[in-house]
């Protein structure tokens, strides 16, 4: 039948689905060989998406992906700097453009595209043939481009967003409707795709101007009455350059096709062509969602897991399938107390908390979830609030049904406190945090995420959803269909129970199958002491640190924010001085039109949205010559200072603590550096006076004394150690200045005669290098010219050739086994180290860095989950880590009892494990606040 009325074509924007899926997605590639497929994996992802969610009544009975080919097209010839601003496509992101087309394919979607035309060329005449044979269109895209064809008939859909684009959305886009949005865009212009249109006329004007005249071709005709001079002089004097516009945002309606819209009627997808792409991409998740929709087997996808990576699901002990619909809801103590009788006679059982946000100092316990087996799971709500009621919340009542809190939580803290039953938990810290502040302290425990990270740091994260996904082929019930998002959003507490039970069992439940399949994995994997002796004891030790927290005085931050506004508004000055004249310094737009049109500094690139790019790179290349540049980095840097610190972490102090409570993330670094977060407290940069002087308002209890204990260069003591640079390994044993003493080594400089100057190469060079820097990195560092920063390099490396041999055998260790290693055993995985293009460079980078960085790491996670024990006697606690640093907080009079003890834990905590060919040395300092201990 062919193509006519009660048909309806989806013409789906390719490119768009291509780029949308590269930026939303972390980097991937495929195991067996390091091809990239981000890309292809969530192009793949948004199709299957696609056919499922087509199926109803409005259903499209034809449908097609359209795609570019090519760069140059007839607009090419007509203006030849058409879309010359266009950055480069993604090294990584090229070899994955043909395969989104096989993709096509192999879902058995029309895949069209046609030389010398563009995909919104093809849409274009597609939409127009269709229309006017009766048919409805769905043009699949936010491309704005797409606009002008909207109405009759044809309308757009924005995926990301499910929001559908008519004539009123169009207007509400250009203020104007569709027939009339070419004459806006020929006004307006496009930077992005280099359109010039008409100078100093924007879209608002544009069409204000076209509203009142009624076409671009009028307006144009009687440009000289328009009052404003120069509007009219631009309209007049730029007409030939507005007509051409028009002719290249004017889409083709007419491009020439060897196809019909009755070559696009939607057939079924064949499983004997899907199944083996999705396969040969490996991608096991979507093969077996799909092989299940389908109804088919799915093929066997060979094993290219990592060597020691957890191994694959298929592995895993046979489980019945998770079922949503038959968990208990637990509402009176005596239930409550068979489900804890029978995890007490299990030996185990899965946890997990429902709270009313995710500051475990504020947060209020609304319910709790438990797990003994696979398909058996239950949720006690204790806090959800009474549905309906008064005011702008509902009502502050408690929902009935539920067991009274206290009543709830005497039943279940023998059960939580037993040390004879394991607590099984995906974030662990979270919810003994909760509870600790309930009195319940939760031991002993395992935490699915940990043992996850310890397996597969560098595959991908740790958390529950991925690790459903990835592991169980199972997709959670998604908390924002429970809590909604923006204004409306509401927190679980007014979450309906019935709605609530389902979801928070679901998590306990996915949480024991995964420790059912994780817990013997670790073994296999050879990360059982990496997990048992420094991911999981950890826990508590973080847990006490983050409930201590740290006072801050507020008025030392507010005396320190009107001191950087007062600095920031005379650097404002200087700064116009320089320009020549006012503009907003932190818009990077203006500030890229100040540098490059009308300063003309090279160097000048445009990106995507048409502005100058104006990034901290950007500058500093700048810097090295101009003093404009100079000076709005300084700005930039108190500005962040003002915003990220002086500011924001007043808004961070407890109301009922007086002090900052951060938050630590022991599985968000591959490396097992920790991170934190509510506020960051690691990276308050310390190289600058303003920001050494943030560590200010960091202060000791009345009658306290805050202790800073720091491992010196020890990341340079590791390295070391492991390329075994006996220059070096002198240097430390006799407590040499190690820069100096890479200075006089490589520079042929007495240590006695040494300037500041040479010392501050070496030190540059010692740093530079552990993090794989390159000439021009270390160029741009000491502000040298390149060739001379290179040689810096090369004659380092001559100088200490284990250097060099560590670097080349830990790269080609990696490349053959996809991971690195600490010296503690801990693995880093480094799938793409195999990768082509700028991604390749930066995880050889990261493969030389991880053993370093991680041994580092280790060593002070040892320490600190030893540190509790030692100081147990002492009148201190241990308040936060900074990377190499831990600060702890002692009585007056007890200062040097504590150096004392912590200096022997840190120093010694490598042993018995590693036995360093460097000591280590932790250097010691005290004060009032944090400045002054350190």
């Amino acid at each position: 039948m062919a193509f006519g009325k009660g048909h309806h074509l989806h013409l789906i924007d390719g490119s768009a689905f291509i780029f949308r899926a590269y930026h939303a997605l972390p980097p991937l590639t495929r195991k067996s060989d390091g091809l990239p497929i981000g890309a292809v994996s969530g192009f793949c992802n948004m199709l299957q998406k696609y056919v499922e969610g087509n199926n109803g009544s409005d259903a499209p009975t034809h449908v097609a992906v359209i795609f570019d080919k090519g760069s140059h097209t007839f607009r090419n010839e007509l203006y030849d700097q058409y879309k010359a601003n266009r950055e480069e496509m993604p090294e990584d992101l090229r070899p994955q453009i043909p395969l989104t087309r096989r993709a096509t394919v192999a879902f058995n979607i029309a895949c069209e595209e046609k030389e010398g035309y563009e995909a919104d060329d093809i849409i274009a005449t597609l939409a127009c043939q269709a229309r006017e044979a009766g048919g409805r269109v769905t043009i699949i895209s936010s491309d704005k481009d797409l606009m002008q064809l909207v109405g009759d008939g044809v309308e757009m859909l924005d995926a990301m967003k499910n929001r559908r684009i008519d004539r009123d959305g169009v207007f509400e886009k250009f203020g104007v409707y569709p027939e009339r949005v070419v004459d806006v865009q020929a006004l307006a212009g496009d930077s992005v795709d280099n359109v010039p249109g008409a100078p100093g006329i924007g879209i608002k004007t544009a069409a204000l101007l076209i509203n009142e005249y009624g076409s671009l071709e009028e307006l144009l005709d009687r440009a000289g009455e328009i009052k404003q001079p120069k509007r009219r002089e631009t309209l007049i004097e730029k007409r030939d350059q507005i007509e051409l516009s028009k002719k290249l945002v004017q889409l083709d309606c007419n491009t020439p096709l060897d196809f019909t819209l009755d070559d696009l009627e939607v057939k079924d997808p064949d499983p004997d062509v899907l199944m083996p792409f999705l396969a040969e991409m490996e991608f096991r998740t979507l093969t077996k969602r799909i092989a299940e929709a389908l109804n088919v087997d799915p093929p066997a996808i060979q094993d290219t897991t990592p060597e020691g990576a957890n191994p694959p699901a298929e592995d895993a002990p046979e489980m019945p399938p998770l079922d949503t619909a038959n968990y208990e809801c637990v509402r009176d103590r005596a239930a409550l107390q068979a489900w804890i009788d029978a995890a007490t006679d299990r030996g185990w059982v899965a946890f997990d908390t429902e709270t009313t946000g995710l500051n475990e100092m504020t947060a209020d316990l609304v319910g709790v979830s438990l797990c003994i087996e696979p398909g058996k799971a239950c949720y006690v709500p204790l806090g959800h609030k009474a549905e309906g009621g008064e005011g702008l919340f509902g009502s502050d009542d408690l929902a009935e049904g539920q067991i009274p809190m206290e009543d709830a939580l005497a039943v279940l803290k023998p059960l939580l406190e037993d040390l004879a039953v394991m607590k099984i938990g995906q974030n662990m810290k979270y919810d003994s945090k909760i509870m600790a502040r309930l009195g319940i302290h939760v031991a002993p425990i395992d935490d699915t995420m940990l043992m996850s990270y310890a397996m597969n740091a560098g595959l991908h994260s740790h958390g529950m959803d991925t690790l459903a996904e990835r592991y169980l082929g199972h997709t959670p019930i998604p908390i924002k269909d429970l809590l909604g998002s923006g204004k409306s959003q509401i927190t679980f507490d007014r979450v309906p129970i019935d709605k609530a039970t389902p979801y928070a069992a679901e998590d306990a439940e996915v949480t024991l199958r995964l420790w059912q399949m994780f817990k013997p994995q670790l073994h296999q994997t050879k990360v059982t002491r990496v997990y048992e002796g420094m991911e999981r004891p950890l826990v508590p030790v973080l847990a006490e640190m983050e409930m201590a927290g740290i006072k801050v005085d507020r008025d030392t931050l507010s005396r320190m924010s009107n001191a950087f506004s007062q600095k920031m508004a005379g650097l404002e000055d200087e700064i116009y001085e320089l320009a020549g004249r006012k503009f907003n310094v932190g818009s990077p737009k203006q500030l890229g039109e100040i540098l490059f049109d009308e300063m003309g500094l090279e160097g000048g690139k445009r990106g995507k949205t048409g502005a100058y790019a104006t990034g901290a790179d950007v500058l500093e290349d700048l810097a090295t010559e101009h003093e404009l540049p100079r000076r709005v980095l300084d700005w930039r840097q108190l500005s962040k200072l003002k915003s990220t610190y002086t500011d924001a972490l007043q808004d961070h102090i407890n109301r009922d603590t007086g002090r900052v409570h951060t938050s630590y993330s022991i599985a968000g670094a591959n490396t097992g550096r920790l991170a934190s977060t509510d506020p960051n407290l690691q990276n308050i940069p310390i190289r600058t006076e303003e920001g050494r002087r943030i560590r200010e308002a960091f202060v000791a209890e009345e009658g306290k004394t805050l202790v800073a204990l720091d491992y010196s260069q020890i990341e340079l003591r590791i390295l070391a150690h492991i390329a075994d640079i006996q220059a070096l390994k002198d240097a430390f044993k006799e407590g040499q200045d190690i820069h100096a003493a890479t200075a006089s080594e490589m520079f042929n400089v007495p240590l006695d005669e040494m300037t500041p100057d040479v010392r501050r190469q070496a030190k540059a060079i010692n740093f530079g290098v552990i993090y794989g820097i390159s000439g021009f990195g270390l160029a741009r560092n000491l502000r040298i010219p390149r060739a001379e920063a290179q040689g810096f390099i090369d004659r380092y490396f001559e100088r200490f050739p284990g250097i060099k041999a560590y670097m080349d055998d830990t790269t080609e260790f990696a490349k053959k086994h996809n991971r690195v290693e600490t010296l503690f055993g801990r693995v880093i995985h480094t799938p793409e180290i195999n990768a082509k293009g700028p991604r390749a460079g930066f995880a050889k980078r990261a493969a030389i860095n991880a053993p370093i960085q991680g041994t580092a790491a280790d060593i002070i996670r040892r320490a600190m989950i030893r540190m509790p024990d030692a100081i147990k006697g002492l009148p201190a606690k241990m308040l936060l880590q900074v990377h190499d640093e831990l600060l702890f907080e002692v009585d007056q009079g007890a200062e040097d009892d504590l150096i004392k003890v912590a200096r022997e834990v840190m120093e010694g905590a490598a042993d018995p494990v590693v036995h360093l060919t460097v000591p280590l040395v932790a250097d010691a300092g005290q004060g009032k606040n944090w400045a002054e201990a350190h």
